[in-house]
């Protein structure tokens, strides 16, 4: 349970980051120094309306390069200022625009609709001012994350650089990831949308949202009547749930396809092995490299979680103790890059290539040119069903006899969860044996560094059209603990493409795909070994998916009259990308 509440804390309380900011009022900055300018409204090509603030140095008439944040977060009288007054202390000028109908704009909230656009419309407003010099950077994390990139869809003359962390990608891993639907980002449409500024109230409420998660898992109703359930219409959430596939409504939020080619500015992307939205944040640079090779993209990624990576990661992540040279100060980096682009000054240290990671375990930094040279080896093993105690082989050898596992789910059960991948704790005692099925290699004859991101093929037929899978690696220490590297969680419908829902054939032997899993670099010594959790995903923490091939958002407890029976084979594998020592 512990697991799933701080899933759910990550997707609502991204207000917590400001909790313990010092209050610098608007009263205190005009006494300063600081020229501030709080009510700016800027009109959009289509007519909307932006809500800005500008914070200039007094008495500095000379243009200066800007750094503007973009976002739907209204913290207007502590935080927002406070960074808008260190961008100034650096030496530039200091800007924040606020979505449309955010603040004093008096548009509908549309969270991720218009960001491009009106990211657009905002940057030239502003290169058009006298304290301009035509140089703006944007920076900022999750959602702020996402509106650089949606600027970068069209690019302005004027943007020179961004620095998205853990940047949000809408369809991909918000509000769904790998087409399921995540329970946590319910709650966040009130939030943002409730108001001009942040409903706080709604937000600390936990109560009331998990009375509405309990009572939709117990009753067996339909997703799509969440809000009848919590009594209170959603109009964000029906509205998302409505585009179950990647679709032309995710894709035209940001940039997709051949729109990353003509993106040739440079940009220092930052994220964490822990943060939830990674496969987002690193989409983005995937994608970024894959249709334009020669993308001046840097990574910075270590042991952090969604907050820890936007600001100088914690000592203690879930449980672990990270490496002591873990610890970097994301915003001093990130002024170092503004400093090293649009003043020619000296590159971040830390960025010694493109890719730029953690080890954990071995407290040291690495670098690689690219992702996929971040391995030099490759892991192939298959989930075999020869079996000691309670696990079964994790194998590089492929089975010469093509078997089968038997898992029943029984969806009408709601007393047994399927699935427990999130990783909080990190390191486990003990792991969930009662369902599904657990696969472990021998133990490891050298040290190796597990380096990438892991990915495989489930090979498996069922007695429905679709079901939800879950595979979750695990680092077997020598002393029986176990540590989480990865996971992944996804539709079989969707594995083959996330923009069309192919069904499967009843009884039919299926080729299930995964890749969309979490980077990790961790160390393990000699003796570990690594073991592969294996499972159907059922539980109250996201989508529930009976199978019947309709769409899942109006499938209930009736369509769940029928077990799932499904078969794993066990020409299964998964390909686990490692480091290890050349001679």
């Amino acid at each position: 349970m512990a697991a799933f509440l701080n899933l759910i804390v990550f997707c609502l309380i991204e207000f917590n980051l400001s909790i313990q900011q010092p209050t610098v009022t608007k009263t205190d900055l005009e006494k300063s120094l600081y020229e501030v300018q709080d009510n700016v409204l800027i009109k959009t090509r289509d007519g909307a309306e932006i809500s800005a603030i500008v914070v200039r140095k007094k008495g500095i008439e000379s243009p200066k390069p800007v750094i503007f944040q973009f976002t739907i977060y209204v913290r207007d009288t502590d935080r927002d200022l406070n960074e808008l007054k260190e961008a100034v202390d650096k030496g530039y000028i200091g800007v924040i625009a606020y979505t449309r109908g955010k603040r004093f704009s008096a548009n509908e909230i549309l969270p991720y609709e218009y960001d491009g656009n009106d990211a657009y419309d905002v940057i030239d407003w502003i290169s058009n001012q006298k304290w301009c010099n035509g140089k703006i950077g944007m920076y900022g994390g999750s959602y702020n994350g996402f509106t650089q990139w949606a600027a970068s869809k069209k690019l302005h003359p004027a943007l020179k650089t961004i620095v998205p962390y853990v940047a949000a990608r809408p369809g991909l891993g918000w509000p769904m990831e790998n087409n399921i639907f995540i329970n946590p980002n319910y709650e966040w449409s009130f939030y943002v949308g409730n108001n001009k500024h942040l409903d706080n109230e709604v937000g600390n409420d936990r109560r009331r949202f998990r009375k509405m998660q309990d009572t939709w898992w117990e009753t067996g109703t339909a997703y799509n009547k969440l809000d009848s359930i919590d009594g209170t219409p959603n109009k964000l959430f029906q509205r998302w749930i409505k585009h179950p596939s990647y679709d032309e409504y995710w894709r035209n939020m940001a940039p997709y396809k051949e729109e990353f080619a003509q993106i040739d500015i440079p940009i220092l992307s930052i994220d964490g092995y822990y943060n939830d939205s990674q496969n987002s944040g690193l989409y983005y640079l995937k994608e970024h490299y894959k249709y334009n090779p020669k993308a001046d993209h840097y990574l910075i990624i270590g042991p952090y979680s969604h907050f820890g990576a936007q600001r100088q990661g914690d000592a203690i992540l879930n449980g672990y103790t990270v490496d002591s040279n873990a610890l970097i100060n994301t915003s001093e980096i990130t002024y170092q890059w503004f400093d090293y682009i649009l003043r020619n000054g000296a590159k971040p240290k830390i960025l010694r290539d493109k890719i730029n990671y953690q080890v954990m375990g071995a407290n040291e930094w690495k670098s690689a040119s690219s992702i996929d040279n971040m391995s030099n080896a490759n892991l192939k093993l298959y989930l075999a069903h020869k079996k000691s105690e309670e696990f079964y082989s994790l194998t590089s050898q492929k089975p010469d006899k093509k078997t089968f596992l038997d898992q029943q789910v029984d969806f009408t059960d709601r007393d047994e969860y399927n699935n427990d991948y999130y990783p909080d704790p990190i390191i486990k005692k003990e792991i969930e044996t009662s369902n599904g099925f657990n696969f472990i290699s021998e133990p490891l004859r050298e040290s190796v560094i597990v380096n990438g991101s892991f990915s495989g093929e489930i090979v498996a037929s069922i007695n429905k059209k679709d079901m939800d899978i879950g595979v979750t690696l695990y680092e077997v220490l020598p002393n029986g603990t176990y540590f989480h590297l990865s996971y992944f969680i996804g539709r079989a419908s969707y594995s083959k493409d996330i923009t069309t829902r192919n069904l499967l054939q009843p009884n039919k032997i299926e080729i299930i795909p995964f890749s969309n899993t979490r980077l990790v670099s961790k160390k393990l010594e000699k003796g570990s070994r690594l073991l592969v959790s294996l499972n159907v995903n059922k539980n109250p923490f996201s989508q529930l998916n009976y199978g019947t091939g309709k769409e899942v958002s109006h499938e209930t407890i009736n369509d769940a009259s029928e077990p799932l029976e499904v078969k794993w084979y066990n020409d299964s594998f998964v390909n686990i990308p490692v480091l290890k020592k050349q001679n």
